[in-house]
């Protein structure tokens, strides 16, 4: 019993340090920060991310934000631009909670997610962008979670659920949505375990609400409850709840 107390109290301690307390940092600095008083007037606008006007090439961009009032503290949205070549227009793709889920330039590309400025997870130009583009259209349409009244904030699926599935049914992107993209880790497909979406290691996870991922992209990352703590192998760091990731 005394080992098993001390297996106890150590994850205990690794819970509070690992996941509560790195969250409420993240409060109190959510608290901190002037933002709106109302949401619905928050800004929209372009945070200028995006070439203005869009060059002549292809571009496929991913971009995630703090989502919308107390939810910021832990979670971000994330979205996915993609522009043909020869096109004068970017196409924003979101996974939304109110009517039909998948929504079509529902945004400014590159703006403001009510007030917050995105940060830039994904970027490709040119012949490598045009190569990327019709999976990634492909990967939208057949997107399994598109009737109205799919949408679920926690743990899925949501905004993160969705490019994420679009991620892994296209795994030239090699990248990892940051472990602040709560629901990134729902199910999308029912299978408890798959190939983790970068193609470069795997993914169990229990519903969405815990599991683990190690891969060389996504590195190790440990679930409870959608919030996401672990190490960055491929560009050295560290991913906390919350505060999102540390490092190179």
């Amino acid at each position: 019993m005394t080992t098993l107390a001390a297996v106890l109290r150590w994850l205990a301690v690794g819970f509070l340090v690992l996941y509560l307390l790195p969250i409420a940092v993240s409060a109190l600095l959510y608290y901190a920060a002037d933002r709106p008083a109302d949401w619905r007037s928050a800004d929209r606008s372009s945070a200028g991310l995006l070439p203005t006007p869009p060059p002549e090439a292809a571009v496929v961009r991913i971009f995630s934000a703090r989502t919308v009032r107390w939810r910021g503290i832990f979670a971000t949205h994330a979205w996915i631009v993609v522009k043909d070549q020869g096109e004068p227009d970017y196409e924003r793709w979101d996974y939304t909670a109110w009517g039909d889920p998948i929504r079509r330039n529902g945004f400014v590309a590159d703006g403001r997610w009510f007030g917050s400025v995105p940060d830039l997870v994904f970027a490709v130009d040119g012949d490598a962008a045009a190569r990327l583009i019709p999976k990634i259209r492909a990967a939208i349409e057949t997107y399994r979670h598109a009737e109205r009244g799919s949408y679920r904030a926690w743990p899925g699926p949501n905004s993160n659920t969705f490019v994420a599935a679009v991620m892994a049914a296209v795994p030239e992107i090699r990248t990892a949505l940051p472990p602040t993209a709560v629901g990134k880790d729902y199910p999308h497909d029912d299978r408890w375990v798959s190939v983790s979406p970068s193609g470069t290691g795997v993914r169990l996870t229990l519903g969405g609400y815990a599991g683990f991922t190690i891969g060389w992209v996504e590195g190790l990352e440990f679930n409870i409850l959608g919030a996401i703590a672990g190490l960055d192998i491929a560009r050295p760091g560290l991913k906390i709840p919350g505060l999102g990731r540390i490092g190179v």
